[in-house]
């Protein structure tokens, strides 16, 4: 089974990644994609930058900073992944990565670190729910023990 995890840097997200290492110790012998997606460049940044290879650079370089933490989780669980870092609209582009890495299941953290209005909707998970030719778990935020 090969499962994507999709990270978006926020500690949300991260709830994904305890889910799929909970499965892992309950006994599901699985592989992991963790899929980063950054936003397009703004046109600011394409006219000022004016090198599309630089853009991506930089969009590379955020995404394994926003990864890192659940890197590590990965990596101290000893499983085994592969990391995609995209540009692209957060929902398609996750989609892309389902179909071309053959995913046969997707964990998101509920909400993450879009703008408000996505921060209170959780809109990249409901829309990930609506466009994924394959099963989406969304992960629900565990509040702390008092």
């Amino acid at each position: 089974m090969k499962i994507l995890i999709a990270v978006d840097g926020s500690e949300l997200a991260l709830d994904a990644v305890h889910h799929a290492l909970t499965l892992v110790r309950a006994g599901l012998r699985a592989s992991f994609v963790l899929a980063h997606v950054q936003e397009p460049a703004s046109l600011y940044e394409l006219v000022t930058t004016r090198d599309p290879d630089l853009i991506a650079a930089a969009a590379r370089e955020a995404g394994m900073d926003l990864t890192a933490p659940a890197r590590a989780l990965l990596d101290a669980a000893a499983v085994e992944y592969t990391t995609e870092i995209r540009m692209g609209a957060a929902a398609n582009t996750l989609v892309d990565i389902l179909e071309e890495t053959a995913c046969d299941l997707a964990l998101v953290g509920a909400r993450g670190l879009g703008g408000l209005r996505g921060a209170l909707l959780g809109s990249v998970s409901q829309a990930l729910v609506h466009e994924s030719p394959v099963p989406v778990t969304i992960v629900k935020h565990a509040p702390a023990a008092e």
